[in-house]
């Protein structure tokens, strides 16, 4: 797949995931996704596959999590997403996520750069 569709599949994913669908968000992934959150705290690190990626999200999800693309790119098997975090109490942070597709235009990686040491504080460390 090229640019275009992978930048499609990306805003379907992330619209999805606002809207609480977990199985949408996750339709264009690839069953062994490879999901990176930076920094030390307890949901920092790689998580893969569907089923721990689900697991993960509700981790987040119990914090009121909620994101905000704002600004999207796409170049080849790759889409860059600048993003608003938002967690209630804390405000809104900005991050960097790196989406990254095969050639079938499934989702393979994901990758955030963002505030770890607000996830340290909210999560707690490893």
């Amino acid at each position: 797949m090229g640019a275009e569709e992978n930048l499609a599949a990306a805003k379907r994913g992330y619209a999805a995931f606002g809207a609480g669908d977990a199985a949408t968000a996750m339709a264009e992934m690839v069953d062994d996704i490879e999901w990176v959150t930076p920094g030390n705290s307890a949901v920092s690190g790689t998580v893969r596959g569907k089923q721990a990626l689900g697991e993960h999200w509700a981790k987040f999800g119990a914090k009121g999590y909620g994101v905000t693309p704002e600004y999207w790119f796409a170049d080849g098997d790759r889409v860059v997403v600048l993003v608003r975090h938002s967690y209630p109490g804390e405000g809104d942070t900005d991050a960097a996520d790196v989406l990254t597709f095969n050639a079938d235009g499934k989702l393979v990686k994901f990758q955030s750069a963002g505030d770890t040491a607000l996830l340290e504080r909210l999560f707690g460390t490893k």
